[in-house]
C-alpha cells in the first residue's frame, strides 16, 4: 500500500462513486485474510491500515490473562504491564509484528484487486441503477450475436438478451443489425443487471406509434388498449377528446408515412388502426375491423358479446384461423361469438318455436 493506491480510491470516490472508506475496509480484511492463509496458522492477527498515508500494520491480538495456557491467542497481565501499566485482565494487547518481506508484495496486489472489484460492483450497481424501473422503454441496440436460440443485444454499456419467445417469428436477425426493442424485465444477478428484451411485446407497437405520431407523445390522442400477434398482426384501439383531431387520419400520417414507419419497423406485420368507443357494442363493431358488422349484443354481466356480420363477411370477421375475432376478444376485454344473418335467423325461428 502506498499514498499511488489512496490517490487511486481518492479519484475513485471522484468518478464512481465508491467511498474510500469502504475500499481501504475491503482491502484490510482481504489483507487478514492473506496472512493468516500464507504466512501463519492463528486466527487472531488484525491490520490497521492508516488512511492518511496508506501505510499498514500488522497486529497480533492477545487476551490479557493471570495464567498463560496459549502463547499465539494470551499474554500474562505482568507482560501486558511492561506495554502500558493500564492494561487489566480481559482486555485485549494489539502487537505490533513486522511481516515477511513477501507480504509488502502481496499487499500491493491485494489492494489493486479489491480495487478492480470494487470498480467492477459499482459500474454493474449503476448499470443496474440505470434500467432498473424502465420495463417498457423502447431502446435501439446493435445485433451482436445469437446462441441457443436467444439474441444479443448490444445497448452500449450492457448487453441485452431477446430469448426465442421475444422475438418476431420468422424475423432474422444479422450481426451489425440496428433493432428497436422493448424492455420487458431487468435483473440484477450475481454478474450485474441482466436486460430481458422484446421485439413481440405489444409495447414495442406502442412505443412506436408515441415515436412516430406526435398527437399521441404529447397526449392529443391516447391509446386505450393493444392487442398483436407478433409478426402476423395487430390490432390498436384510439381516441381522442379533441373534436378537431381525427385519431385514425393522424395515426395513418400524410400518405400513410407514419403508420408505414411502424409496419417497417415490426416485418411488415399488419396494423389495424381502431376507435375505441365507451360504448360496449360500438367497441366491439369497431374491433372487428375490415368485417362490416350489421349488430352486436353485449352481455354486461357475463361480458360476453355476439356480432352479427352479413353472409359473405363471415369468414373475414373470424379471420384466418379464428385470428381477428381472437384479436378483438384481446383488444376489447370481451368474449365475442361471430353468427352471420342467416344463422342469426334460424336462431330466432327457433326460438319461436
Amino acid at each position: 500500500m502506498n499514498k499511488e493506491i489512496l490517490n487511486a480510491l481518492s479519484e475513485l470516490e471522484k468518478e464512481k462513486g465508491i467511498r474510500q472508506d469502504v475500499v481501504l475496509e475491503a482491502i484490510k480484511a482481504a489483507l487478514e485474510t492473506g496472512y493468516k492463509k500464507n504466512f501463519a496458522k492463528a486466527t487472531n492477527f488484525s491490520i490497521d491500515i492508516d488512511e492518511a498515508n496508506g501505510e499498514y500494520k500488522l497486529f497480533q491480538d492477545k487476551n490479557v490473562v493471570e495464567d498463560v495456557n496459549d502463547e499465539n491467542l494470551e499474554i500474562s497481565l505482568e507482560d501486558a504491564r511492561k506495554i502500558d501499566s493500564r492494561y487489566e485482565v480481559g482486555d485485549v494487547v494489539k502487537i505490533e509484528i513486522k511481516p515477511k518481506k513477501d507480504f509488502g508484495r502481496i499487499a500491493a496486489q491485494t489492494a489493486r484487486q479489491v480495487i478492480l472489484q470494487k470498480i467492477r460492483e459499482a459500474e454493474r450497481e449503476s448499470i443496474f441503477s440505470e434500467f432498473y424501473g424502465r420495463e417498457s422503454d423502447i431502446l435501439t441496440g446493435v445485433v451482436q450475436r445469437e446462441s441457443k436460440g436467444n439474441i444479443y443485444v448490444d445497448l452500449g454499456k450492457i448487453e441485452g438478451v431477446i430469448t426465442a419467445n421475444e422475438q418476431i417469428p420468422g424475423e432474422v436477425y444479422n450481426p451489425g443489425d440496428r433493432v428497436k426493442t422493448v424492455i420487458v424485465e431487468v435483473k440484477n444477478s450475481g454478474k450485474g443487471a441482466s436486460i430481458m428484451l422484446s421485439r413481440s411485446h405489444p409495447n414495442l407497437v406502442k412505443r412506436l406509434f408515441e415515436l412516430e405520431v406526435p398527437e399521441i407523445h404529447d397526449g392529443t390522442i391516447e391509446i386505450y388498449s393493444i392487442s398483436r400477434e407478433a409478426g402476423s398482426r395487430t390490432k390498436i384501439a384510439v381516441f381522442t377528446h379533441d373534436p378537431n383531431v381525427e385519431p385514425i387520419g393522424s395515426c395513418v400520417g400524410n400518405k400513410g408515412t407514419r403508420v408505414k414507419n411502424i409496419i417497417d419497423e415490426i416485418c411488415q406485420e399488419k396494423i389495424d388502426i381502431i376507435i375505441y368507443d365507451k360504448d360496449p357494442e360500438k367497441f366491439i363493431a369497431n374491433s372487428l375491423g375490415p368485417a362490416k358488422i350489421v349488430k352486436v349484443t353485449a352481455n354486461e354481466k357475463e361480458k360476453s358479446a355476439v356480432a352479427v356480420v352479413p353472409d359473405n363477411q363471415l369468414s373475414l370477421a373470424i379471420g384466418k384461423e379464428g385470428q381477428n375475432v381472437r384479436l378483438a376478444a384481446k383488444l376489447t376485454g370481451w368474449k365475442i361469438d361471430i353468427i352471420s344473418e342467416m344463422q342469426e335467423k334460424e336462431r330466432n325461428s327457433k326460438e319461436e318455436v
